[in-house]
């Protein structure tokens, strides 16, 4: 996570959390999470050694994938993570704002259960 969207991945962590999510993180943003009190599991860049998160994902021990990248050496490394994440079919979000959202589906669903209608069956004529 790019350093200017840290602050709002210490709500969003929690959430997941609450929701039954582990959190894990490279350094740098699993140091602002644990300073704000989220559990979180620090993995690796993919540059600094083994195992690291294209390792985790490939190995199916990541669920969801957030992914918000600044500067060019961010973008560079951005590439391998977004390839496997794609290619095990794992959700990848590179926005805080998709990753809100999709915090809010998850705990609507944990609410509701989701059911599928037609629209005919919503505004019946």
């Amino acid at each position: 996570v790019k350093d200017s969207d840290k602050a709002r991945t210490v709500d969003i962590a929690q959430r997941l959390q609450k929701s039954g999510f582990h959190i894990q993180a490279t350094k740098g943003t699993a140091m602002h999470l644990q300073e704000h009190g989220v559990m979180v599991e620090m993995v690796y860049k993919v540059k600094e050694g083994r195992p690291h998160l294209v390792d985790h994902i490939k190995n199916r021990q990541a669920h969801i994938v957030v992914n918000t990248v600044g500067n060019t050496s961010s973008q560079d490394d951005s590439l391998p993570i977004r390839r496997e994440a794609l290619q095990q079919g794992i959700p990848y979000f590179t926005t805080i704002q998709g990753i809100h959202a999709a915090v809010s589906a998850i705990e609507a669903m944990t609410k509701k259960s989701l059911s599928v209608q037609s629209l005919q069956e919503y505004h019946p004529t």
